[in-house]
Order: C-alpha cells, then sequence, then structure tokens
C-alpha cells in the first residue's frame, strides 16, 4: 500500500508542475504516483513572474502583463519596450486551482496530507519517511530542502532575495498600467542592494515589493517602513493594504544537484533550478520539469540530469562581488541597463546568448570587479 512507482515531495510549484507534466502524457498514465506535503496549497501564498512572448501554456491563469519595463537608479532610468517579451504575473492560487482541477480526475495521482520528515537513497530505491508512514518507490521527486549544507560551506557564497510586498489600492488612479518596475535602486541603499519592485494591474492598484540581494534578513518592520517611506514620497497616502507577502530564496551557485542519487531527484530551489543571480525560479522551473520529463521516460540516471554551464560561472563571479561588496549592485545593474536594452538583458538572464552577446554585455560593465572575480574563482578552482 505504501509503495508508488514515484513520489512527489512538495506540493509547490516544481511539484505540481511535474504533477502536471506527467499527467498529460501518455507514458505515465499506468504509473502510480503520490504527491506528499504538509498542506495542500490553495491561497494567495506567492506572486511569480517571468517574461515571455504572447503565448504560452500558462497563459490563462496569466493576471497581469506588461509590454514595457521601468529601470531607476542614480546612474540611469528609463522606461523600455521588452518586445517581443511580456512581463507577466501568476498568483499562486490560480496555479494552483488550474493543476489541482486537472490532477482530480487522474485516478493513478495521489495527494496525501502529511509532514515529510525526511529522503533516503536504498538498495535501488528510495523511501520517503513521514510523522506516521514510510513510503517507498523506485524515483522520488524532490522539492523540499532537507539539509543546511550550503549554509555550512563555504566555496560557494550565499546571499538572499528577500523581499516583503504590499498589495495595495488608493481611491484615486495613480498607476501606469502599461509598464512594470523591475529594478528602482533611487531607495537608500544603506550599504546593501536594495531596490522597489513594482507590478500595477490596476490603474489604482499596485503590488510594491522592498527587495534586497544581501546575506541578511532584516526585522520584518524595517522592510514595512521602507515600503511606506516610498509611497509616502509618492503622495501615496490614501491606500488600504489587500494582502501582504514575505519570501526569501537562496541566491547561490552551490551545487544542489549533487545531492541526486540513483533514485532521487531534487527539484526547484533544492534542485538548484532557481537562477542564482537573481533568484526568478518559475520560467527554470518551467522549462526543467519539461527536459526532466523526458528524462525519466528515457530511463536516464539521475545524478546527471544537471549540466553546468557559462551562464552558472557568470552568476558565480556576480555573488562573488555582490558578497565582497554589497553596496555595489546598484551600480553594476545601473551600468547593465545603461549599456544594453532590457530585451537583450532578459534574454541574457534567459541563457539564452552567444558566447558574442555575453562579451558584448560584460565588456560594458564594471570590468575591473569582474576580472579581479574572475582570476580569484579560477585560482580557487572554480
Amino acid at each position: 500500500m505504501n509503495y508508488y512507482d514515484y513520489i512527489i515531495v512538495g506540493g509547490g510549484a516544481s511539484g505540481l508542475m511535474m504533477a502536471y507534466r506527467m499527467s498529460n502524457d501518455s507514458f505515465f498514465d499506468d504509473k502510480s504516483i503520490l504527491i506528499l506535503d504538509k498542506e495542500k496549497k490553495n491561497t494567495n501564498d506567492r506572486t511569480w513572474c517571468y517574461w515571455e512572448t504572447d503565448n504560452d501554456e500558462w497563459n490563462n491563469i496569466v493576471s497581469a502583463s506588461w509590454k514595457s519595463i521601468i529601470f531607476k537608479s542614480e546612474l540611469h532610468s528609463a522606461e523600455e519596450s521588452i518586445a517581443p517579451y511580456k512581463y507577466k504575473m501568476i498568483r499562486s492560487k490560480d496555479f494552483y486551482l488550474k493543476i489541482w482541477s486537472h490532477l482530480e480526475s487522474k485516478t493513478k495521482i495521489t495527494f496525501e496530507v502529511s509532514n515529510v520528515l525526511s529522503i533516503h537513497q536504498l538498495d535501488n530505491e528510495a523511501s520517503v519517511i513521514t510523522e506516521n508512514k514510510i513510503f517507498k518507490t523506485k524515483t522520488v521527486l524532490n522539492s523540499i530542502i532537507f539539509t543546511d549544507a550550503y549554509k555550512k560551506q563555504s566555496k560557494y557564497p550565499v546571499l538572499q532575495q528577500h523581499f516583503v510586498g504590499f498589495f495595495i489600492k488608493t481611491k484615486k488612479d495613480f498607476f501606469d498600467i502599461n509598464a512594470a518596475t523591475f529594478m528602482d535602486f533611487t531607495v537608500d541603499q544603506k550599504d546593501n542592494t536594495r531596490f522597489m519592485y513594482i507590478l500595477p494591474y490596476a490603474k489604482n492598484e499596485a503590488l510594491f515589493e522592498y527587495t534586497l540581494f544581501s546575506e541578511h534578513l532584516l526585522p520584518y518592520n524595517d522592510y514595512k517602513v521602507e515600503i511606506e517611506k516610498y509611497l509616502s514620497k509618492r503622495n501615496i497616502t490614501d491606500y488600504e493594504i489587500v494582502e501582504k507577502e514575505q519570501g526569501s530564496i537562496p541566491m547561490t551557485c552551490y551545487k544542489f544537484w549533487n545531492h541526486n542519487t540513483e533514485n532521487i531527484i531534487n527539484m526547484g530551489t533544492a534542485g538548484g533550478w532557481s537562477k542564482a543571480s537573481t533568484g526568478f525560479t518559475f520560467k527554470n522551473t518551467n522549462r526543467k520539469t519539461i527536459k526532466l520529463i523526458d528524462y525519466l521516460k528515457k530511463n536516464k540516471p539521475l545524478p546527471k540530469f544537471h549540466k553546468i554551464n557559462k551562464f552558472w560561472f557568470y552568476d558565480l563571479i556576480l555573488l562573488d562581488i555582490l558578497f565582497k561588496k554589497n553596496h555595489i549592485g546598484a551600480f553594476i545593474f545601473g551600468k547593465m541597463f545603461q549599456t544594453t536594452t532590457p530585451k537583450q538583458i532578459l534574454k541574457f538572464l534567459d541563457e539564452d546568448t552567444s558566447l558574442l552577446e555575453d562579451f558584448r554585455i560584460q565588456l560594458k560593465l564594471p570590468i575591473i570587479n569582474f576580472i579581479k572575480a574572475a582570476f580569484a574563482r579560477i585560482l580557487r578552482f572554480i
């Protein structure tokens, strides 16, 4: 009764997206699949954003999109089109509803509310330990970080993308719904990399998110005060807070995939799927789940699923710089947006640029910092 062909640990974005893809592929029609999580998520506990062309498979749950993005810093400020992309926002409640509504008709997919304590590699199979049961399977698809090894090691720096967001509604129309503010570094940096991120989804409604790329989180009230200060400076004083959100995403080039084993593969942030230099995860998860489906069908070895590419090294160098000199983040991103079009930057962050395109972007950045960091990393044998 407690054996399944596949066990998905964690019912968040990567776990549910993987279940959704498996349910849509006839290869898995006769396979038993169990999803385990301590709760069945059905609320707006996350906001995911990504950039894509007009048509993509998640369009029917996109709650807002923008054809232009705004960047602001002391060095450079501009509003520019990102065509052919659109910057898109998905609320997690809509995502959960779409996935669960689809999975309800799949008799071979089971969900169980259960707190998973650990997962273990056994002889030619894996076990999943919960508070009440022990499950066994041929393949664990895990999206929960069970180890703090990435925090204890010192080879790869660990920053956090941490934030608090207020969804506000004003009595008057304040917002231009045609452009999202990707980064506004005009806020006080306080020796960190700090910016405001703004998504206006109605003329009187917007998400204001105070975000940092730094090593340590702040007391909650510090985020709150900075959002209130930002709104006040823009004469936005008569508003109500409709929702709040808070989060933290590890920004690191730590090799999470080294924890993959013969019968266990880690996904999402736990698998190193978050973009290390920005924290963006949704689009990477979208692409990785498609590849993983094909990989499972071909019965390839799980430890070899992840491949390191040049962008991993680029991210590592940036994180090395920001870890030692966190205060220069605004300058680095300011130079990037001053010298490169947003469309090209998004293509670069999508890891879709050629070597020539990479060099054109990188040579316009504060090159001395990057050369020093690159040589220091090479001397450490990466």
